[in-house]
């Protein structure tokens, strides 16, 4: 069943295949386009640099309406970054908009403040 939500996701994928963002990876895991894995490398420059930090990504169907539920897998010390790896991030809360995509979520948590 391809709903508009889906939908929307296979384009983000879509798009994040054919033109990465630096140092970030990311797939819907399983065949489950609701549900993906991703990669940030470290950006340069920074404390985090050199290093490798495991995201999922949990889509619902309201999404691109509502933000998927981001959640760090690899242990991660930052002052945005709660124990249990979710993330306090604008605009995966109170400043979400439709425009944002898979890769503007993952560039917004790479570039995170030092």
């Amino acid at each position: 069943m391809s709903t508009p939500a889906r939908k929307r996701l296979m384009r983000d994928f879509k798009r994040l295949m054919q033109d990465p963002p630096a140092g970030i990876s990311g797939a819907p895991q399983d065949n489950n386009i609701m549900s993906w894995n991703a990669v940030i490398f470290g950006p340069d420059d920074t404390p985090w640099d050199g290093g490798t930090f495991k995201l999922t990504l949990q889509f619902t169907e309201d999404y691109p309406n509502k933000p998927p539920t981001v959640r760090f897998v690899s242990r991660m010390f930052h002052p945005n970054i709660y124990a249990d790896g979710s993330i306090c991030l604008d605009i995966l809360q109170n400043q979400w908009s439709p425009i944002y995509d898979v890769a503007a979520i993952l560039t917004s948590i790479q570039l995170f403040p030092k």
